[in-house]
């Protein structure tokens, strides 16, 4: 992995974000892909349990919000990247996240951790761990 290709998925995740559904993901993250919503939650196993996690926290492909990235570091297969996002109406939120993403050969992540953080003034929390 190197920074372009980290460029690419992270575009290709604000992409999904913003489509209908979520076949998206299978172009992002691998079968038996892991997504952590925050450190120490249990993370979503599998992209069908990532699907249905995806579902469940976002309003919809219309979602009003502006999200920007800056990578931090990339070695090997292992990125980080800085990630803020802007919600507009009914959300009206924000926050800045560090994401650690693993990729594989084929450019699709088989890890990926959310480390969040809200201002103090806004109530917030991660998306519930796996079951």
């Amino acid at each position: 992995m190197d920074r372009v290709h980290l460029t690419e998925w992270l575009g290709g995740y604000e992409r999904a974000w913003r489509t209908r559904g979520t076949d998206a993901l299978r172009g992002l993250f691998t079968e038996d892909a892991t997504y952590s919503t925050a450190p120490y939650e249990k993370p979503h196993r599998g992209l069908d349990a990532i699907a249905e996690m995806w579902e469940a926290e976002r309003l919809g492909p219309d979602e009003d919000f502006e999200m920007t990235r800056e990578i931090v570091a990339v070695e090997e297969d292992t990125a980080v990247a800085k990630i803020e996002v802007h919600y507009g109406a009914p959300k009206g939120t924000a926050y800045r996240d560090l994401w650690i993403v693993k990729l594989n050969d084929e450019g699709l992540c088989f890890h990926f951790e959310e480390w969040p953080f809200w201002p103090t003034d806004q109530d917030g929390a991660p998306a519930a761990g796996a079951d």
